[in-house]
């Protein structure tokens, strides 16, 4: 009985006991907070953020609790933990970085969740962004095009500091984007011109306005120069045929919808032209050849063995 007396009566036990008792308040009005606070806020990136920074500061709180209790017990330790500290901040500078970069991704503009950017060679949508990694669902891969291949893949923040961060549709959610099309010689190229112009200014050209809202709003915060956002076709001519291409804007998440429409839409009116406008292709076509260009083909079979 004295042993559990004089055991409670020690100022250690009781600094751990109020420690432990910190602890579980914090767990208890962080967990009330997310569960009737954070979900009552409609909009979804708001209610993340909201969560994050609950989760931060219940971590940053208990901290410093524990800090401000056993303080006096650290004093005498002072030197040995600034030589322990040197020696853990170099084995764990990968953390430290990653640290860093959720601190400049906080406070930055670098991007958010909802976007789809390129980390670290990944391409994908952010789904999360921790202290130490970024939750990606990856694109592309095995999959052709901007779609999901169902891999979900975690990236250390530290590579914002290490490589270029691409970002599809933070500050300008639209991208130039183009499709060719080859066209025989000898084919009506201005009635060809004409499909794939009006095939464009159908399509994509109707969005023209909210193109150039959104460029004038990313001209205001960088030094851009002045582009031109309407669809527009070019042409060029190899031993092969003509090719014409169609250069137009698209919303980052719709290229392969937009390319799909093109194509269908082009390969419509080409052949509503009563081959004016003929597509062309790396092959030999015999049945259109004359029979007196053919060479002859001699065929000898051997019987010997």
């Amino acid at each position: 009985m004295n042993v559990l007396k004089d055991w409670l009566s020690d100022p250690a036990v009781g600094k751990i006991f109020s420690a432990f008792l910190v602890l579980i308040i914090i767990f208890v009005v962080s967990i009330l907070l997310r569960r009737f606070v954070v979900r009552r806020i409609p909009d979804s990136t708001t209610r993340y953020r909201v969560r994050k920074v609950i989760v931060f500061s219940s971590y940053l709180i208990g901290i410093i609790t524990l800090a401000a209790i056993f303080s006096e017990g650290l004093r005498s330790f002072t030197v040995a933990f600034g030589v322990a500290g040197a020696g853990v901040a170099f084995a764990l500078q990968e953390v430290i970085m990653s640290i860093a970069g959720w601190l400049t991704l906080s406070f930055g503009r670098y991007y958010k969740v909802g976007d789809r950017i390129n980390l670290g060679g990944t391409l994908g949508d952010v789904n999360d962004i921790g202290i130490l990694r970024t939750t990606m669902m990856e694109c592309g891969s095995w999959v052709q095009a901007d779609l999901y291949n169902g891999k979900i893949v975690r990236i250390a923040n530290s590579f914002v500091f290490k490589q270029p961060v691409y970002n599809y549709s933070g500050d300008f959610a639209f991208l130039w984007d183009e499709i060719t099309i080859p066209v025989k010689y000898g084919s009506d190229y201005r009635m060809a011109r004409r499909i794939i112009e009006k095939a464009g200014n159908d399509l994509v050209g109707t969005y023209s306005s909210q193109y150039e809202n959104a460029w004038k709003q990313i001209s205001k915060r960088f030094f851009i120069e002045t582009q031109s956002l309407d669809p527009a076709v070019t042409i060029t001519a190899n031993d092969r045929w003509v090719e014409f291409t169609l250069r137009y804007i698209v919303e980052y998440r719709l290229r392969r919808v937009t390319k799909d429409q093109l194509f269908w839409r082009i390969l419509e009116d080409i052949d509503k032209s009563q081959e004016a406008v003929g597509i062309a292709a790396a092959t030999l076509n015999i049945e259109k050849l004359a029979v007196s260009k053919i060479p002859p083909l001699d065929v000898n079979i051997s019987t010997e063995k």
